[in-house]
């Protein structure tokens, strides 16, 4: 009988338990630390695929969409352990450290950073937090903060250009709107969450991007999909049905008629 247990201590420490395999979409809003204890994690994320082993651990920068695919491997469940990062937690954190930013670092653009099974400072940390979830017993949270600490010691320690990414605490937090869109325009993304992920309001979002368009975000969004879709359609190598679901509609019909309203022929027709 499938077994699927998550154990989450005071939203920061989460452990996992599934004995049969499970995929899922993971919006990434604060940065977080996992450790694969059994099984096998593959993330993907842009159409780029990590794969995490047993003893292997893995940063994920915050405002990220992945999907996660957890394997039970080799007859061993799914098991990991993850540390969530909170802007309020990394702000009281930064104001107790010896040295601010590093000179000379660079803000680190990869979303997903690797660390293998040979760092046995993570293996040896996140081992020992194992007792806890299978006990169900709740760390308290002095124990949580000196546990957070830890990762972020060793994650600092791995690699200081994290410092930037970690500790900018520029509010809003923005990034350009329209390179966003271009790189996620397929994902089943509401305005809600383009406007999140770009570090704005929804008004703000929608008040930015008419700076930026002469259209509005919904149209653009589904003129682009309509663009990569013909692409796709003169190649002739896919379906109607594979294309409309693939470049982001969510309906057929729905991706027919916008379809012909754009170009005056149905998409069977392309």
């Amino acid at each position: 009988m499938e077994k699927l247990e998550v154990f989450e201590c005071a939203d920061s420490l989460i452990g996992s338990y599934f004995t049969d395999d499970k995929g899922c979409a993971h919006c990434n809003r604060e940065h977080t630390l996992i450790y694969l204890a059994s099984g096998k994690l593959e993330i993907t994320e842009n159409g780029k695929k990590s794969v995490l082993r047993p003893g292997d651990c893995a940063f994920m920068r915050r405002d990220n969409r992945m999907w996660l695919q957890k394997w039970v491997k080799d007859g061993e469940p799914y098991r990991s352990v993850v540390m969530k990062f909170s802007r309020k937690y990394l702000k009281d954190y930064y104001q107790h450290i010896d040295s601010k930013l590093p000179y000379h670092i660079k803000k680190e653009k990869a979303s997903l950073m690797k660390f293998t099974s040979e760092s046995n400072e993570f293996t040896e940390l996140f081992e020992s937090l194992l007792p806890y979830f299978d006990a169900g017993t709740v760390i308290d949270e002095s124990s949580v903060k000196a546990i957070l600490d830890k990762g972020m010691q060793m994650i600092l320690h791995t690699d200081a250009n994290l410092y930037a990414s970690l500790f900018d605490f520029v509010d809003p937090w923005k990034i350009d709107i329209m390179e966003f869109m271009e790189k996620n325009f397929t994902s089943h993304l509401s305005m809600e969450e383009f406007a999140y992920y770009t570090g704005r309001s929804l008004a703000s979002f929608k008040r930015d991007f008419k700076k930026v368009s002469d259209t509005t975000p919904e149209k653009w969004l589904i003129n682009r999909r309509l663009e990569a879709a013909l692409k796709q359609l003169r190649e002739g190598q896919r379906s109607v049905s594979d294309i409309c679901f693939e470049v982001g509609f969510k309906n057929l019909s729905h991706f027919s008629r916008v379809f012909k309203d754009m170009y005056g022929y149905a998409p069977t027709l392309a």
